[in-house]
């Protein structure tokens, strides 16, 4: 058994997407998908935590990470787009079927894989991910208001997201005073080094526009969850800035059987709270 972590490229339809992969092919598979505005990296540690038991993949989307970021005139920067190629990536390292991870933007994009193919899918852990329009609050009113009445002074404004301070923020919103010393300074610095990237704060400006198309898909992905009624875990930070702790609850309207747990973080419990976290998801899996 090893706990090493293979760092790897692969093509999908012509772009060349990077991933980690940890753990023995022929133990129960996770893929793992990351948020905005991070990567693979944000799964290190649980990665090699889990890699004794079980067969774990991150990849990274197209422009995120160390994936390959494609010029805007060749790759439409759309959930959905992002989301057909991290499912022609699972064919492209012949994943057939996998417990699916998703956190932040990775809940949209994952789910809209659960959706077309539900064959693949073994569980589901839902980290601080958004399906249901109660974790759309109030503190989404001005960009909501923003992106149905786009205006210049609107975009300066809401493009604010998109800097250092923003990139921070992600970390250490919510994140108790006890907590704080868990962050890795690399792993939010990684980030804005690579948001820096000529064009890619415009790209990730145009990919944030296009997250009402999520808000489109809540219905379809409640009818997947009541439809097929896959295994689930929800973890949620009690003190999330983004999206609204009311949903972490929402999920047992369709999938009644649902483990729901509530930890006192923010954002980004994998790296605050690995240790509660990581217990969760092992005993979860078991």
């Amino acid at each position: 058994m090893t706990r090493q972590i293979a760092n790897k490229t692969v093509k999908v339809n012509g772009i060349d997407i990077f991933y980690r992969e940890a753990g023995d092919r022929s133990n129960p598979a996770l893929l793992l998908l990351h948020g905005f505005p991070s990567s693979s990296v944000l799964f290190k540690s649980l990665m090699t935590a889990l890699s004794d038991k079980y067969y774990l993949v991150a990849p990274d989307y197209p422009g995120f990470g160390f994936s390959e970021f494609p010029d805007q005139d060749r790759f439409d920067y759309t959930f959905d787009n992002i989301a057909a190629h991290m499912d022609g990536f699972t064919d492209a390292i012949n994943l057939t079927s996998f417990t699916i991870y998703l956190h932040d933007y990775g809940c949209p994009i994952g789910l809209r894989i659960c959706v077309n193919r539900p064959d693949k899918m073994e569980r589901i852990i839902v980290q601080n991910g958004n399906a249901y329009e109660e974790g759309i609050g109030p503190q989404w009113d001005e960009i909501k208001a923003y992106w149905e009445h786009p205006t210049p002074e609107g975009k300066v404004k809401n493009y604010a997201f998109l800097s250092e301070d923003g990139v921070k923020t992600q970390y250490f919103a919510g994140t108790p005073d006890d907590h704080v010393a868990n962050i890795s300074p690399e792993s939010w610095r990684l980030e804005w080094e690579l948001m820096q990237r000529p064009g890619n704060m415009d790209m990730q400006y145009v990919l944030n526009c296009d997250f009402p198309s999520n808000f489109a898909m809540f219905p379809v992905f409640q009818e997947y969850f009541r439809q097929y009624q896959p295994p689930a875990l929800v973890i949620w930070g009690k003190n999330e800035i983004y999206f609204s702790v009311e949903e972490a609850h929402c999920y047992q309207r369709d999938l009644p059987d649902v483990e729901v747990h509530l930890l006192d973080g923010g954002h980004m419990l994998l790296e605050t709270h690995f240790d509660e976290v990581y217990t969760l998801i092992r005993d979860f899996l078991k």
